[in-house]
């Protein structure tokens, strides 16, 4: 049998071969995959008994400490919170120059081979699995945590459906490394964001954006934006149009469409400003449509019913029928038909019974014909043809008027009536007259809850000076754009912020781009950087002491324990990450090690009088390691030969602890030589004893 082991070399990568363990506890079985970062191994947790994937850090990273420090502190947040769409993480680990993450194995295939079998996918089955990733995006983004790398790659399909988002942490971690480098690029240059693909900071709009690419993919089988190179796909992102989802695949219906290309605008502004606004429009166009196809339904299931006289003619039937979109005259004729065979199943069901008379047959002939024009005209209300939707939809949702080519104050009032709010995005050059609304977001006919803003831009007129872009830039550099633009600096506000530099352009009123005259006052708005908390030193205190200093100061602990035989190290606090003094944001997750007192004393067997080897079994078959003197014990008889003459501990000792044995020595027994000598001396002394005898026989003979 083979034994695979860990092995090490100075400045090395650590192998991983199938039947390597990792912390004792996880058995390597087969790879599985590799990506940017990392690689992917299937493994069996011996202690749970349970299948997991292993994700071991790639050497190019495992050298930078500062990503591997990310690594390890995104996945730890990623373990805080669990959602059904976000592949578990269940443990961290280091061993060696080896970094791990045990995370949750998912027996299934990637979204990127399902589209690669496919082609593309029914736009139900796309617009379902766009709604699972989106609330995954939701649960993350709750928690502070951006993915920055969705793609189909790191979406994994159970047998039974489930989508499961992986790769959280990892593509967090990027912040570090250049995200634009052709070598090293963290993710695929297809799925990235316009300001990712700028270098800049990104906020979670960009994972709505590398949705809305996923979204297209489906629904079309191909990316928006290919080319040679990973900066050729990039700058696509920034400055070219994508072709339509409709136009590629023209089953794709208008309202999916719309979606996409909101999603993956190129201003974050212009998209979906949160993964769950994103996540209603699909619920909304999912709702609409099958409002739609059980209105149709519902309505013929109405003809096949007896008819009340009451019910012939409502007024309020008849004003909705008046407010509907004319229907061709083919459309008529066939609705007609149709309701020509259905007044003669009614009349088959009435025949004999004489209840109706011959007007009221012709009435019901009549009102079947306007209930069906009325059908046509409340689906063309429902798709944005009349007026605010209140069917397929929610009471609160409400259709968002035309009002592109209206005077602001002419479209603020339309908005008004539709309880929307006007709001001033940006100012352009434009061909229009001044004060032109020349484009809406959200766009015409879309969706939207009551209440909501609709923003604008509107026409400077001709010829105007435009803003230069400040946003991102440190305040000196802002204020000379300003001036040499032919504007003035107004007033300068501070502000903290999360994605923006201490020192640099947040904002600025008016914003990037707009058109204003000129010598107009710019107000900016200055970062002050990222809103910190310095993290207390919690080191030898309590679990329950740190736990609750951490919280007082607005962060997260996350508690791992670590064993100890010392009763008087338990539930306190061995070690933390990120360690005191330290600045962090508030909700930040810190990781305290906590000693978990565990009694692992037993009794120390007796091994006086065993041979080495069994002594040591004895000894190791109860947790102990044997160490031998190097003295030894002269054995006085054969039995004492090469066996335990003591041990230096007896009673109830921890176990690991360590017991020192001395040895009795080989027994050497008398030599041959004494004994010869022995026999000679008494030869000797019988002989003498004979002499003296015979000496005294003589002498009594004389």
């Amino acid at each position: 049998m083979i034994i695979y082991l860990l092995s090490f070399l100075k400045g090395s990568v650590m192998m991983i071969e199938t039947g390597t363990m990792l912390n004792n506890r996880y058995e390597i079985l087969q790879k599985i995959g590799e990506g940017g970062s990392a690689i992917v191994y299937k493994a069996k947790c011996h202690i749970l008994n349970r299948f997991v994937a292993v994700k071991v850090l790639k050497d190019e990273f495992s050298s930078d400490t500062e990503f591997v420090e990310k690594f390890k502190r995104e996945a730890y947040a990623v373990a805080s919170f669990s959602d059904n769409n976000i592949v578990n993480v269940y443990d961290i680990g280091t061993e060696g120059n080896v970094n791990y993450i045990i995370q949750e194995f998912v027996d299934g295939k990637t979204l990127k081979q399902i589209i690669n079998e496919n082609g593309k996918l029914d736009y139900k089955d796309a617009v379902s699995k766009c709604r699972q990733i989106a609330s995954a995006l939701v649960c993350a983004h709750r928690n502070n945590i951006i993915h920055r790398d969705i793609k189909p790659h790191n979406i994994l399909v159970t047998k039974e459906g489930v989508l499961k988002v992986a790769d959280f942490g990892i593509a967090k971690a990027t912040d570090s490394v250049t995200i634009t480098s052709t070598e090293k690029v963290m993710g695929s240059a297809h799925y990235l964001s316009p300001e990712q693909a700028k270098g800049i900071y990104v906020d979670a709009r960009t994972d709505i954006y590398s949705l809305g690419i996923v979204l297209y993919e489906m629904l079309t089988g191909k990316v928006p934006f290919n080319g040679e190179t990973p900066v050729t796909v990039a700058l696509k992102h920034i400055q070219e149009p994508p072709v339509q989802p409709i136009e590629v695949n023209p089953e794709v219906p208008m309202a999916l469409n719309n979606i996409v290309l909101k999603a993956i605008a190129k201003e974050p502004f212009k998209r979906y400003q949160t993964a769950k606004e994103f996540m209603e429009a699909l619920d909304n166009f999912t709702n609409n449509f099958s409002t739609q196809k059980t209105f149709m339904q519902d309505e013929f299931t109405r003809v096949m019913d007896p008819i009340d006289e009451t019910t012939l003619f409502r007024t309020n039937g008849i004003k909705d029928i008046k407010g509907a979109v004319k229907p061709k005259k083919a459309e008529i004729e066939n609705f007609e038909d149709e309701a020509d065979e259905e007044l003669d199943n009614v009349k088959d069901r009435t025949k004999n019974k004489n209840s109706l008379t011959k007007g009221k047959k012709t009435a019901i002939g009549i009102i079947l014909v306007l209930i069906v024009i009325a059908a046509i005209g409340t689906v063309a209300y429902i798709v944005g043809i009349g007026g605010p939707s209140k069917i397929g939809s929610s009471e609160k949702n409400v259709t968002v008027p035309s009002i592109v080519g209206m005077q602001q104050a002419d479209a603020s009032k339309i908005l008004q009536s539709y309880n929307l709010h006007l709001v001033v995005a940006a100012t352009k050059n434009s061909d229009k007259p001044k004060g032109t609304i020349i484009d809406s977001y959200p766009t015409v006919g879309s969706a939207v809850s009551s209440g909501s803003d609709v923003r604008v831009d509107i026409s400077a007129g001709q010829n105007q000076p435009t803003v230069p872009p400040v946003q991102g830039d440190d305040l000196n550099s802002a204020k000379q754009a300003i001036i040499a633009a032919g504007f003035t600096v107004g007033k300068i506000t501070q502000q903290s912020s999360d994605s923006v530099p201490n020192g640099c352009v947040i904002s600025d009123d008016p914003s990037d781009g707009s058109a204003a005259d000129a010598n107009t006052a710019i107000t900016l708005v200055v970062s002050t950087g990222p809103q910190t908390t310095t993290v207390p030193d919690v080191k030898n205190n309590s679990e329950t002491d740190a736990v609750n200093a951490l919280n007082r100061l607005g962060l997260s602990p996350t508690i791992t324990t670590i064993q100890t035989q010392d009763n008087t190290l338990n539930n306190k606090v061995k070690q933390q990450d990120p360690a005191a003094g330290n600045n962090v944001k508030p909700g930040s997750v810190v990781t305290i090690t906590v000693y978990q007192y565990v009694d692992n004393s037993v009794s120390v067997p007796s091994v006086m009088g065993k041979t080495q080897s069994d002594a040591q079994a004895s000894l190791q078959a109860q947790g102990f390691i044997m160490s031998v003197s190097q003295t030894t014990i002269p054995a006085t008889s054969q039995a004492q030969s090469n066996t335990v003459a003591s041990q230096d501990k007896n009673g109830t000792q921890q176990k690991g602890s360590t017991i020192t044995v001395t040895m009795y020595g080989q027994y050497t027994p008398p030599s041959n030589n004494n004994t010869t000598t022995n026999n000679n001396n008494t030869t000797t002394t019988n002989n003498n004893n004979n002499n003296t005898n015979n000496t005294t026989n003589n002498t009594t003979q004389k």
